[in-house]
């Protein structure tokens, strides 16, 4: 056994021992004498039994002198610290925009990435996958070179990544399902049978074109479907009443029909030949009917769509005398787009070329739009404003030209896309101002602001937006000067035509009830009276009765016969008086040679008048004569004073004879001498009313309008005193007639006898004068 001593020496031995192991520091061990490293990253060290080594999973552990330290591997990234890391995989493709390069993918890989082309791109190098900075990059592939794809009826075309197969000219997909490849192209004219309208359909080397049946046109697009050629539009009646324009509409028919043939009429500029009879036509004196107006336009819009579609693109500038127009042709298989302006000097019009080319899937080839602006045309369409009011006390009155908006396409009644027009003002002002249309629907014609609104108006041009086209203008209101005197106007002829009326009985009465100076001469200055009175009578209860057409038509009819009357009897006179000087028998007319001059020549010139226009008859203003035929009134009274003057003359210088003779008969010259005085005077009282009246067709003054009132109105007053007044024979039978009434005493027979006497030999010495001196 070992004893007590020997355990305690063995036990110091083994302390001893483990002091000199313990003197290594920490990640040291001792080997002999000395302390070398402990290499912690071997794989078999005992004391880190992980399966991935000490540093963990996709970490690369590094010894050091006495430790270690642990690090990710490449593309891996550590979100912890410590002895041991976590390392997890860095994603490029995300964190990195563009890492691969225009038309290549990043894919993500352990640990690092691949960059792979699209599809229809390979690498320059020809490598499968490459990565950024390898100077590699992705180009397309041409597939239309690699293959034949598209087959015999289409072409490819070579996009990037891929391609896209076309038809041929002349050739059309029968469908339009997805995934075409090129083999569905069939011809155009074998798959649609109605691709040419009324045409026949043929394949040429530029692919189909159209060959139109007679009668059809597809205005010089030989692509497009052919429609008909309506000629119609040049048979219009304004040649009914402007004859001079027959012809040209002749020539533009003629020419018209010869398309519809096929022919290509080159002989004829047909657009020159419309602007030429549209300015024969505002070249004459104003139409003055609404009427007139709205076929006059109708004819101007259709002519001008039909013959507008013939000009070549890009379209032409055409100015004359009376017009300025602006056209704008496009002729293309694609449908035009976008906004376009035309600009005269009086307009501008903005418009967008898909409402001009109207519906896609009826698009001829051809789109036109145009601006058309007549020089005066606002004289003769000013004045006919429909059911538009103008504000109190103020009269509507056009402030621009008038201008007509013609497109290609033929339905424009309710556009998608309204117009945009502005239009200059003819005077500057600051008046309110209202875009109007002319509406041919309207009573034959009329200014209607239907669909047009003012977008932006100043002194000098109002801008308007239409959901429509046509012909269009601006209105202004303005005060009226005459209105401001229309209580005033309507005061004298209120009492001028009463006392008128009080003043031609009394002349009735006179020479239809006093025998002793019954002739022929107061036979016509009779009926005289009788149609002025009946004239007056009627003015002043129906002149503004214009709430019933035909009453209103009736009245102005009554006023035209016996105004026109009056003046035929007045010329009467003034034939008699040439008999009675010049003529040595038989001075006096038969009374029924009187009336049919008196009555008889009025009834003709109305009748005619009423066949011929009897919408001519009542205003809307006033039951009297429109504009249009006014001048079958003016022209018989014009003929009428011309041919009294002329009597007249000739008369004057027949008594100027007499006198001078030797033996003349001074009694009858000097009663003649009266009588021509006194018809003279009875010209100028007539005549000169309607020469005053004349100037009421125009912007007249308002000294015109009082002095026009005031000699229509007293006409009966002074025919009363030229006729009865101023002649003694009268003013004795008047005297006599009072004398009667105031002192009905009986009287003497011998005083009785002696006047009648006297009486009857008064009478019989004036019997063919009919008058005594004046």
């Amino acid at each position: 056994m070992m004893g007590r001593w020997d355990l305690l020496i063995l036990a110091l031995f083994l302390f001893v021992l483990a002091a000199s192991e313990a003197s290594c520091p920490q990640g040291f061990t001792k080997k002999g004498k000395q302390c070398i490293d402990i290499d912690e990253c071997a794989d078999d060290d005992e004391d880190y039994p992980d399966p991935f080594g000490i540093c963990g999973e996709n970490a690369i552990c590094s010894n050091t002198n006495g430790s270690f330290s642990c690090l990710c591997e490449d593309g891996y990234r550590s979100t912890t610290s410590g002895p041991t890391l976590t390392c997890i995989d860095i994603n490029e493709c995300l964190e990195y925009k563009d890492f691969c390069g225009p038309n290549a993918s990043c894919h993500n890989t352990l640990p690092h990435y691949s960059c792979i082309c699209d599809e229809g791109f390979v690498s320059t190098t020809g490598v499968e996958w490459f990565r950024h900075g390898d100077n590699i990059t992705c180009r397309d592939i041409d597939d239309c070179e690699e293959e034949e794809f598209c087959g015999p009826n289409a072409s490819c075309i070579n996009t990037q990544g891929s391609y896209q197969c076309v038809c041929n000219v002349g050739f059309r997909r029968r469908s339009d399902n997805s995934g075409f490849s090129g083999s569905e192209c069939e011809d155009m004219c074998v798959i649609d049978k109605t691709i040419c309208g009324n045409g026949t359909c043929h394949h040429g080397a530029s692919g189909h074109y159209c060959v139109c049946h007679k009668g059809f046109t597809n205005y010089g697009n030989n692509k497009s479907p052919c429609i008909e050629l309506n000629c119609d539009v040049f048979e219009n009646n304004l040649t009914q009443n402007f004859p001079a324009v027959h012809e040209l509409l002749k020539q533009l028919k003629n020419s018209c029909m010869e398309l519809t043939l096929g022919k290509n009429p080159t002989r004829l500029d047909m657009l020159q030949t419309l602007l030429n009879m549209i300015d024969e036509l505002l070249s004459a004196e104003d139409f003055g009917d609404n009427r007139k107006v709205s076929t006059f336009l109708d004819l101007v819009e259709k002519a001008l769509r039909l013959v507008g579609s013939f000009v070549k693109t890009p379209g032409t500038n055409r100015s004359s005398a009376y017009t300025d127009l602006k056209l704008l042709v496009h002729r293309d298989s694609a449908l035009p787009q976008g906004a376009k302006t035309l600009s005269s000097e009086h307009a501008k019009l903005d418009i967008r070329m898909e409402m001009a080319a109207g519906d896609p899937s009826y698009y001829p080839g051809f789109a036109t739009a145009s601006l058309l602006s007549f020089s005066n045309l606002e004289k003769s369409a000013d004045g006919f404003f429909g059911r538009m009011k103008p504000p109190e006390k103020q009269v509507l009155k056009i402030n621009s030209k008038v201008v007509t908006v013609t497109v290609s396409n033929r339905n424009t009644s309710h556009l998608a896309v309204p117009i945009r027009l502005t239009l200059y003002h003819l005077h500057k002002s600051n008046q309110t101002h209202t875009c109007v249309f002319w509406d041919s629907s309207e009573e034959g014609g009329a200014w209607s602001p239907q669909g047009c609104t003012d977008v932006e108006s100043n002194p000098e041009y109002t801008v308007c937006s239409c959901d429509h086209l046509s012909s269009f203008a601006v209105l202004m209101a303005l005060y009226d000067i005459k209105d401001r005197h229309k209580f005033e106007l309507q005061l004298i002829s209120w009492v001028g035509l009463a006392l008128s009326l009080i003043c031609l009985f009394f002349c009735i009465l006179t020479f239809s009830m006093i025998r002793s100076i019954k002739s022929p001469r107061t036979t016509i200055h009779l009926h005289l009276c009788i149609s002025l009175f009946i004239a007056h009578l009627t003015f002043l209860i129906g002149i503004s009765q214009t709430q019933n057409r035909v009453g209103c038509a009736v009245v102005a009819g009554i006023l035209h016969f016996f105004y026109l009357a009056a003046f035929c009897w007045m010329c009467l006179e003034g034939i008699q008086l040439f008999r009675m000087v010049v003529l040595v028998f038989n001075t006096n007319f038969k009374t029924l040679y009187m009336m049919t001059g008196g009555y008889g020549v009025p009834a003709v010139i109305v009748g005619i008048s009423a066949l011929a226009n009897s919408r001519g008859y009542g205003t809307e203003s006033y039951c009297w004569l429109s504009l249009d035929i006014i001048w079958s009134f003016y022209g018989p009274a014009c003929v009428i004073i011309i041919v009294n003057i002329f009597f007249f003359l000739i008369t004057v210088w027949k008594l100027a004879q007499k006198f001078s003779s030797l033996n003349p008969d001074l009694d009858n010259l000097q009663k003649i001498k009266a009588f021509t005085i006194t018809a003279v005077a009875q010209l100028c009282v007539l005549g000169t009313m309607w020469i005053f009246g004349s100037f009421q067709f125009n912007e007249g003054t308002i000294a015109m309008s009082y002095l026009f009132t005031i000699f229509g109105s007293l006409q009966g007053v002074m025919l009363f005193m030229m006729h009865c007044l101023f002649s003694k024979q009268v003013r004795e039978e008047y005297g006599t007639i009072l004398s009667r009434c105031c002192a009905p005493q009986k009287r003497s027979y011998s005083d009785f006898s002696y006047s009648n006497t006297g009486k009857v030999n008064a009478s019989k010495s004036s019997q063919d004068t009919g008058e005594s001196h004046v």
